[in-house]
């Protein structure tokens, strides 16, 4: 059996190329192309791979609060049975990872279908698709603070976005 894009598969460079596949595995590849090139389908993509990412990073993240018995935290931590500790650490473990999963999912959701609306919206694939999704992302995510939340969220995300962008798109020697 063999896969596109897998050496020596059948290729399907820009989903043309089809030769040699059935008409049902034509129309599944023809699917995930129209399903990956939609804007719903790339903000649910993010969302789902930023909250992967995310629940690694706070799994990560929350793990490294216990390395010492020095705080109030650990001291009190100490104190109890083996079994508790466990029990404890590995709630909170659990529940900030699950924290920041949905931060995670969220920021990416709202960024690739605010750029991706804003793509098709303009119709040109540039720089300023991204700078305008980072705009409208943090000044959203930092609106609830107040203006000037909003306002430092949306050039805090817009600078990000433009570097980023910048990095992706220079050209390789």
């Amino acid at each position: 059996m063999s896969f596109p894009g897998v050496p020596g598969g059948r290729s399907v460079p820009g989903g043309s190329d089809m030769a040699g596949m059935s008409s049902q595995e034509q129309q599944i590849v023809k699917t995930m192309q129209a399903t990956m090139e939609s804007c719903a389908g790339k903000t649910v993509m993010s969302g789902v791979m930023g909250f992967a990412l995310g629940g690694a990073f706070g799994l990560f993240m929350s793990s490294m609060s216990y390395d010492t018995p020095l705080s109030a935290q650990g001291q009190q931590l100490t104190n109890l049975p083996l079994r508790q500790q466990l029990s404890r650490g590995f709630r909170d473990m659990g529940s900030r990872s699950y924290s920041s999963a949905k931060n995670f999912g969220l920021i990416g959701a709202m960024f690739a279908g605010t750029e991706c609306c804003i793509e098709s919206y303009r119709a040109k694939s540039d720089w300023k698709n991204g700078v305008s999704a980072g705009c409208i992302t943090g000044g959203t995510l930092g609106a609830k603070a107040g203006p000037q939340a909003a306002a430092i969220g949306c050039v805090g995300f817009a600078a990000f976005s433009a570097a980023i962008d910048a990095f992706m798109r220079r050209q390789t020697d």
